[in-house]
């Protein structure tokens, strides 16, 4: 109950040059952001860190409730494009200091089919 009070779950799709966010406490809709400079390389699907890293942290500011008590955001961040064969080391790496670096103080990953707000809750709190 408390959890709710100081912590937004926020669930972030990865897409090539885009990404979408969803506060999943409020209930929120999908807000988008596409950068001015593109992210993804031809190898990567975030090749450009320093393209992408303010963006998001725009869009999680955007995705977060405003009020009297400031809340903590946990992601969840789901890669779309650019996946075969899993994510390596270093992707995985990418995405956790994306997240951390627009503000979460946790992430996690998620890769494979999408997910229902319902699931995405559950993957957060999980442990």
């Amino acid at each position: 109950m408390l959890k709710k009070l100081f912590v937004a779950d926020l669930y972030l799709k990865v897409r090539k040059n885009k990404f979408e966010i969803k506060n999943l406490t409020e209930n929120g809709t999908w807000k988008i952001a596409t950068p001015a400079q593109p992210f993804t390389t031809d190898r990567l699907l975030v090749g450009q860190f320093s393209a992408a890293e303010p963006v998001l942290k725009e869009l999680v500011k955007g995705a977060m409730p405003s009020g009297f008590m400031k809340k903590s955001a946990q992601m969840l961040i789901h890669p779309i494009d650019m996946i075969e064969g899993g994510l390596c080391e270093v992707e995985k790496r990418i995405f956790t200091e994306l997240g951390l670096g627009a503000g979460a103080f946790k992430v996690k990953l998620h890769v494979g089919e999408g997910l229902t707000d319902k699931e995405a809750k559950e993957l957060l709190a999980r442990s």
